[in-house]
């Protein structure tokens, strides 16, 4: 069985989070796709949590919790879901776990998720240009949007300003002229 079979890409990046700026799996998720109970996979860690510094795996706040439950709709506390705070697991986090989960289907939905990870760092590289460009564009969409506004306000300003009255027309300087027949 290929690992794109165990853990297909899009499953994969479909659990992808942006929590605290780095793009991170929840023990959740993890779990489910190595086909073990989250409390399995978390004891796990647990007792190898000389491998999972801060930047490898952290524990959600509750603000973070709750921002995740308005997202992606993940139980309340106290009607039989979570009675504990989530831990997400950066890149490096995921790869430590290869060390500590041992099965082949481990083995398989690890190589499946690095993959995952790489190509979105690839993506994120190859458009790297294109959004450098899209903000120089909107900048300068946003300096004529006050370049036009100035404009308007100035000419606004000056129809409404009491010190200039209608213009009457001129006389006519010199004699008028006698039409012959």
């Amino acid at each position: 069985m290929s690992p794109v079979e165990v853990a297909p890409v899009a499953m994969v990046e479909s659990r992808i989070l942006v929590i605290r700026g780095q793009k991170v799996l929840l023990d959740a998720d993890l779990a489910a796709l190595y086909q073990v109970e989250t409390g399995a996979l978390n004891r796990a860690v647990r007792r190898n949590a000389d491998r999972f510094p801060e930047d490898f795996m952290f524990q959600l706040t509750p603000a973070e919790l709750e921002s995740l439950r308005c997202q992606i709709g993940i139980s309340n506390e106290g009607r039989g879901g979570r009675r504990y705070f989530p831990y997400a697991f950066t890149e490096q986090g995921v790869a430590m776990l290869s060390g500590v989960l041992t099965s082949n289907r481990a083995v398989e939905v690890n190589v499946a998720i690095m993959r995952t990870f790489v190509r979105l760092r690839q993506l994120l590289s190859t458009h790297e240009e294109l959004a450098r460009r899209l903000d120089q564009l909107e900048w300068r969409q946003w300096e004529q949007d006050g370049r036009v506004q100035y404009v308007f306000e100035t000419i606004q300003h000056l129809i409404e300003s009491p010190g200039l009255a209608p213009v009457e027309p001129k006389r006519s300087i010199g004699f008028p002229t006698l039409k012959t027949p």
